[in-house]
């Protein structure tokens, strides 16, 4: 096979009968957004991950399927902060029944935690963190702080 029927070839990762399918991540991103939902090598899903898939949108993507589980609204909320033109497919019986896209919050509660050592959020006070979301970062609503990169890291 040469490397342009390579990159015509079908992808070839078996559908599911019931679950989620998260497409059009970031390229590189499927691990973290398997971080954010949970899921590990001995946390028993069926999962398939493709990462760098070809695309006609953008240069790659990554995919994730996952048998068998809906995601929750904070978890759709996490992963828009790391792949914001992702989109979340509802299958039943092998059929997408909904497919919609990510959309970032203006504010995040008790999602991020914050890296300042010296901030409320972080003390024994009982308020969760609170982001304000902007399109370079997020900003804590107590100290100001101010995360530009590596978001997955400070994700509670």
């Amino acid at each position: 096979m040469n490397q342009d029927e390579a990159n015509d070839a079908p992808l070839l990762i078996s559908p599911i009968r019931d679950g989620t399918v998260i497409d059009h991540i970031t390229g590189g991103e499927a691990l973290n957004v398997l971080k954010i939902i949970g899921i590990t090598g001995s946390t028993g899903e069926q999962i398939s991950v493709a990462t760098n898939v070809t695309s006609g949108k953008v240069n790659t993507k990554d995919v994730v399927k996952i048998a068998d589980r809906e995601l929750l609204k904070e978890e759709v909320d996490k992963i828009a902060l790391i792949a914001p033109h992702a989109t979340i497919n509802i299958i039943r019986e092998f059929r997408v029944i909904e497919k919609k896209g990510v959309v970032i919050p203006k504010t995040l509660t008790g999602v991020i935690r914050c890296p300042n050592p010296g901030c409320i959020s972080n003390t024994n006070e009982p308020i969760e963190s609170r982001f304000s979301v902007f399109q370079k970062g997020v900003q804590c609503s107590y100290c100001d702080w101010i995360i530009t990169r590596d978001i997955t890291s400070h994700l509670i």
